[in-house]
């Protein structure tokens, strides 16, 4: 019979395969989804260092006025470096208004760097001296180096330090430090003042360092000035650390075509133990598709030789 030249089992050949196809397509359809990864953003760590800060109240001798004196030297905050090696002020009432060395030294350093990874502050000073209004003539200290450092990463613990290297001198005495607790100087009609070398702090995320800080009090008698009282911090440097990225999950995109219902067995999240055996047999449905197309077109090309 001529018709049985364009069936195949009952059903016409390309039908068969146009079937075959469709089912191969569903099949692989079937498939989990790829996904994707979204990096949500990492935010950048904050940093920040100074040299020389001083807090200071500065009395006159009427003890009517109190002149604040508060200064600082390289002060940065991420990202900026400095090296400024002197600073000087000027107080109503003191010397007649002309202006006073604060600090003068022979390298001043605040650096500060911040990324997505790190963030860093750093200060050093080498061969410096810090004066006060009434005492001209002699260093409220002199140091001849001293460095911080803080440095957060993100997912690590921050580290915090201080380095003081050489001598220390305090109102002309030289003095040694403690590496813990306080140091007092006392010198006779000048004043007293209380060291701290080398204070730090960390939490989780944050990093300070302090090389030396000075509580001032003392009374100079000299230039109008009767009590000078306050802070002074030499060589601070701080961080936060960055917050690392966080990788998550992103919709998985599905096929454009709509499946045909899946198998209770196979989870709706994507892929289970059986997702070999539809991939097999999505290729055996495509073979048989493309076979059933090739039959049919011999059987068409002998029916026509014969006809011949």
């Amino acid at each position: 019979m001529s018709c049985s030249s364009n069936t195949y089992f009952g059903m016409p050949t390309r039908r068969l395969a146009a079937a075959t196809a469709a089912a191969a397509v569903s099949v692989l359809g079937l498939l989990p989804a790829a996904t994707a990864q979204a990096d949500t953003g990492a935010t950048t760590g904050k940093a920040g260092a100074v040299v020389l800060r001083t807090d200071l109240d500065v009395s006159l001798l009427n003890k009517t006025v109190t002149a604040p004196l508060s200064v600082v030297l390289n002060e940065v905050h991420a990202p900026a470096t400095a090296s400024k090696t002197a600073l000087t002020a000027t107080l109503d009432g003191v010397d007649g208004g002309r202006p006073f060395s604060v600090l003068r030294a022979d390298v001043a350093t605040a650096r500060a760097a911040a990324d997505k990874q790190r963030a860093e502050g750093y200060s050093n000073l080498v061969n410096a001296k810090v004066h006060v209004p009434g005492l001209a003539g002699v260093p409220l200290i002199s140091v001849e180096q001293v460095t911080s450092k803080a440095v957060c990463a993100a997912g690590k613990r921050p580290t915090a330090q201080s380095n003081l290297l050489g001598s220390v001198s305090v109102l002309g005495r030289k003095v040694t430090l403690s590496t813990s607790g306080t140091t007092t100087v006392d010198v006779p009609t000048l004043g007293q003042v209380r060291l701290d070398l080398s204070r730090t702090a960390t939490t989780s995320r944050t990093a300070a360092a302090t090389a030396l800080n000075l509580k001032v009090s003392v009374n100079p008698l000299k230039l109008n000035v009767s009590e000078v009282e306050g802070q002074v911090t030499l060589a601070r440097a701080t961080c936060e650390a960055p917050v690392a990225a966080a990788v998550q999950p992103s919709p998985s995109v599905g096929p454009q075509t709509t499946p045909e219902p899946k198998p209770e067995h196979l989870a709706e999240t994507g892929g289970s133990s059986a997702t070999p055996y539809l991939v097999g047999g999505g290729a055996l449905l495509l073979a048989v598709g493309g076979g059933a197309v090739v039959l049919a077109r011999r059987r068409r090309a002998g029916a026509n030789g014969d006809a011949g």
